[in-house]
């Protein structure tokens, strides 16, 4: 469900993925990366075209890890921002922005030597959002990774 108007946020938010019962997950906002991704470990590719993974909200402690089972909407060659290139897969879920609540693509990746554990690329943002990067955390200034019961 989409806003008329462009919700405005920072380039670095707190953002939820109900339909995997995570809230609060810190996404950087980029609009010079075309896709979006989110730091996932132990990838298993399961039968019928579906894959499994762990997201972890807390990435200092190792805590607060749910896993997921989600369909493989295709995979294909990433170039990542060192120029190397990596198969990934990419599943689609729905995200909230604020009071923004839209469904995306997200490359499964690992992020761990990233600052911000997701990243919202333009297709994640058009049409949506509008990006001030002198901010940050616009929409939730009071937040904390959560993962709770879907």
């Amino acid at each position: 469900m989409s806003n008329s108007q462009p919700t405005l946020i920072g380039w670095k938010e707190s953002i939820d993925l109900p339909e995997w019962g995570i809230r609060d997950i810190t996404a950087k906002t980029d609009t010079g990366a075309r896709r979006s991704a989110i730091d996932v470990e132990n990838i298993v590719e399961l039968p019928g075209n579906r894959v499994q993974f762990e997201v972890a909200a807390d990435r200092r402690t190792g805590q607060l890890k749910t896993t997921v089972i989600a369909d493989i909407e295709h995979q294909t060659h990433v170039r990542s921002s060192n120029g190397q290139q990596h198969e990934r897969y990419f599943v689609a879920t729905t995200v909230r922005v604020g009071d923004v609540t839209k469904r995306i693509e997200l490359s499964l990746s690992n992020r761990k030597h990233m600052q911000c554990r997701m990243l919202l690329g333009r297709l994640a943002l058009e049409n949506d959002f509008l990006v001030d990067c002198s901010e940050s955390f616009l929409t939730r200034p009071n937040r904390k990774p959560k993962i709770g019961k879907r």
